[in-house]
Order: C-alpha cells, then sequence, then structure tokens
C-alpha cells in the first residue's frame, strides 16, 4: 500500500534514470512508496515517489524510446522545476564497461563517478571541433556537489572498515527472478579486434579470441570509482572503446545521458555493468546491472543525513512551520 500523498518541497533527491528496467530496480529499492501527484500538463514526465532511509525521492525516466543528452536534460530540468527543493540528483542505470588489467571491470560490477585526471567524474567524448591536427574536445562539465563527494568518502572509508551493503540490499531483488544473477549467462571478454558473429547470443563466435582472465567469485561485486564517457552515440566496437579511453585517460565506462546533465543538474552519476562497449553487447545482463546499480545508490544514501527543508503550510487555516 503506497503512503498518503505528500508536498512536492518533501522531495530533496532526484533520481534520473533511462530505461523501463532501470526505473523498475529504483522503484524496488524504495522502503516506501508515496502517491502520485496530480498530472500537470505542462510537465511531460511522470514521477515515482517514495523514500529510501531518510530521503524522499522523486524518481523519474526518460520517455519510451528516447536516449541521449538533450532527452535527459529536458526530463531532469522538469523534476527541478516541479520538485524546487531538490538537494542533489542521481543519474543511475546501466552503462558500457571498458575492460582493463586494472581495474579489473566485470560485468554486474559498479561504475562511479568521481573527479580524476582534469576530469569531473564524466567527459563528453563527442563534442568538440574538428581541426587540421584532428578532433578537439572543447567542452568541460562540472564535478557532482560536494555534498555527495564527501559521501563517496565516507562510503569508501566504510567499505574499509566493514563489509560493504550491496550485496544486502540485492537481496530484495531475491523473490524476482529477472534480476538475478544466474539469469544473466556466462561474463565473456573477447579481444578487442574480434567482431561478432550474426545472432543475438555469442554461441557462434570464436572461443580461441576470447581473453583469459584471472577467475572471480560470481557473488563479487565490486565498485570502482573515475571517470564515465557520455554521448550521442552507442559504443559497439572494442578498437574504438579502447581508443577513446587511452585518449581521455583510462575510462571506466560509457554512457548516453550523464553529458545532459552536469552543468544543470547536479548529480553523481551510478552505472551497472551490462556489457563491455564492443559488438558482443546484448541486453542479458541489463537487469542484473540495474540491480547493482540502484543498490549502490541505497547504500550511498543511508550515509547522507536527510536535509532539513523548511515550508510553510496551512492547516485549518492555520499556519504552521515544518522541518
Amino acid at each position: 500500500m503506497k503512503r498518503h500523498r505528500l508536498h512536492s518541497e518533501d522531495y530533496t533527491v532526484g533520481w534520473v534514470c533511462a530505461l523501463p528496467i532501470e526505473l523498475a530496480a529504483a522503484t524496488i529499492m524504495l522502503d516506501e512508496e508515496h502517491e502520485d501527484f496530480p498530472q500537470d500538463n505542462s510537465d511531460g514526465n511522470l514521477y515515482t515517489l517514495g523514500r529510501i532511509s531518510e530521503h524522499n525521492i522523486v524518481i523519474a525516466c526518460l520517455p519510451a524510446g528516447q536516449t541521449g543528452t538533450n532527452s535527459a536534460a529536458s526530463v531532469a530540468n522538469r523534476m527541478k522545476s516541479k520538485f524546487s527543493s531538490i538537494r542533489f540528483g542521481l543519474l543511475v542505470g546501466v552503462g558500457g564497461g571498458v575492460p582493463s588489467a586494472e581495474p579489473n571491470i566485470r560485468l554486474g560490477d559498479v561504475v562511479v563517478s568521481q573527479p580524476l585526471l582534469g576530469h569531473g567524474g564524466v567527459v563528453q567524448y563527442d563534442f568538440g571541433k574538428t581541426t587540421p591536427s584532428g578532433f578537439e574536445r572543447t567542452s568541460f562539465l562540472n564535478t557532482p556537489p560536494m555534498i555527495l563527494l564527501q559521501a563517496l568518502t565516507k562510503l569508501q572509508a566504510n567499505h574499509h572498515i566493514s563489509t560493504s551493503s550491496l550485496t544486502r540490499y540485492l537481496s530484495i531483488f531475491s523473490d524476482l527472478p529477472k534480476f538475478a544473477r544466474n539469469n544473466t549467462g556466462p561474463d565473456i571478454l573477447f579481444e578487442s579486434s574480434y567482431n561478432h558473429i550474426e545472432g543475438h547470443t555469442c554461441e557462434r563466435c570464436s572461443k580461441d579470441r576470447l581473453v583469459v582472465r584471472t577467475s572471480r567469485s560470481s557473488e563479487e561485486i565490486m565498485v570502482h570509482y573515475g571517470t564515465i564517457a557520455s554521448g550521442n552515440q552507442v559504443i559497439r566496437d572494442g578498437l574504438q572503446r579502447d581508443r577513446l579511453s587511452s585518449e581521455l585517460g583510462n575510462i571506466l565506462c560509457f554512457e548516453m545521458e550523464a553529458a545532459g546533465l552536469m552543468n544543470s543538474f547536479s548529480c553523481l552519476v551510478i552505472r551497472g555493468i551490462c556489457d563491455y562497449a564492443d559488438s558482443h553487447k546484448n541486453k542479458k545482463w541489463q537487469p542484473y546491472a540495474a540491480a547493482t546499480a540502484a543498490a549502490y545508490t541505497k547504500e550511498i544514501l543511508s550515509v547522507i543525513p536527510a536535509a532539513e527543508v523548511a515550508t510553510t503550510r496551512t492547516v485549518d487555516g492555520a499556519a504552521i512551520y515544518v522541518c
């Protein structure tokens, strides 16, 4: 049963996602779901409202079939206009990982944007100008807000002291087979130069072209912090993936929405790795990767104190002050 409807100013965290499976994972992570607001004809968004820990959360997903930086910016700006007390944003979903010896990113891992090597945590790889000497990137994207960077520090310190809550939060999905790890298939990586053979799976792809990697427990999920590359094109080529990562200073993953948000909707970007941004990519890992990203988001929210939102309301004709 949904809790009674709150006021728009009670919501202090904005959560944006791009795909229905990401919206489903976000909704499952709510400790409590709230009643929706009546539809506003001036606002094209549909919202999911609820609470995680001490935070009232408003979630919005991009319209079906519309991805990319512009669509994400439109959804986030409408959210900010309607929910004026939003303290910070979260962009949560799936992304394509960049494999390397270090960090050893695997499917199902989580990548979190964090300032590194002159980037603010996200870099737009396809925005710039073409010059005689090559393509020159000209944009700079803001860092996540300070409260979220402080939360990253605190959470990382907690992980040095005790175990992560990630596995415990993932157990919330245990009754939903679609999100289960054992529904994903094997985690395999092919050589960057080896292209996918036709078909929805890699059954016809040569196993001789697999990259041999150190084994890892099937239940182990690693969280990686660093630079996320964002742009308006899907990267499905291993060689291009590796070239861009090298040019931009060891990118951890690729996605398609963050660049539209960072300068207008202060947020942290959290991505569950569902493929390796090569021609072998498919959607088999998306539900589990969406679940790991949502579970990490729940964990980061657990270390952030709730903001006191001061408002004046009228009850039976009398003004009251609420924090």
